[in-house]
């Protein structure tokens, strides 16, 4: 049961940010759950331009904010996230935050984990992958992060067919429709549990 107060969203990206754009206006007309901030490691990724348009608040962050200040996590603790959301964020989270919000970070990956998971397989290079080994499903894997890339508890997967013919640009296809139609259900229901 939700309770009276807001709940707040805490957003990560680094690219063009259509996964953080689709959580953004599914919330929106929702008055009970709101997005505090983006933060990005991009300062010209196209995000940025999508939250602007949507009247977000955007921080560019860098390597030495987020692994040697505790600036970053101290904006974070005043913030009191209910989620922090990786939405195609592609730096590794450091321990002092994950442990400081354990299991209110969640993040999406491409793949069924624990298949094709790890350091360096993110967003075409599953996808290429997945084809390469000529498996017959993929999709999405809905997770908690903790300190290891990819190896936090799973709280949602959906699957979707490889066909023979599918190409990785038409697999991140299927798989970009998952994302869109579960990810920001997830959430919602994590908030409301």
């Amino acid at each position: 049961m939700m309770s009276n107060s807001k709940k707040k969203i805490v957003l990560f990206a680094s690219g063009s940010g259509s996964n953080a754009e689709n959580i953004v206006q599914y919330f929106a007309p929702l008055n009970n759950i709101t997005i505090s901030v983006l933060y990005c490691n991009v300062a010209h990724a196209v995000v940025i331009k999508r939250m602007k348009r949507l009247g977000i608040p955007t921080e560019i962050i860098t390597k030495h904010s987020l692994h040697h200040s505790n600036n970053l996590l101290r904006k974070l603790k005043e913030l009191k996230p209910d989620l922090i959301v990786l939405a195609g964020f592609l730096w590794k989270i450091p321990l002092p935050i994950v442990s400081s919000f354990t299991n209110k970070i969640i993040n999406i990956h491409p793949s069924l984990l624990p298949k094709y998971g790890g350091k360096g397989m993110y967003g075409q290079k599953v996808h290429e992958a997945v084809i390469r080994s000529k498996e017959n499903k993929s999709g999405i894997t809905i997770h908690y992060v903790n300190e290891d890339y990819d190896k936090g508890a799973i709280i949602f997967q959906k699957e979707t067919v490889v066909s023979s013919n599918d190409t990785p640009e038409t697999l991140a296809d299927k798989i970009h429709e998952l994302e869109f139609k579960y990810f920001p259900t997830t959430i919602h229901q994590l908030l409301s549990s």
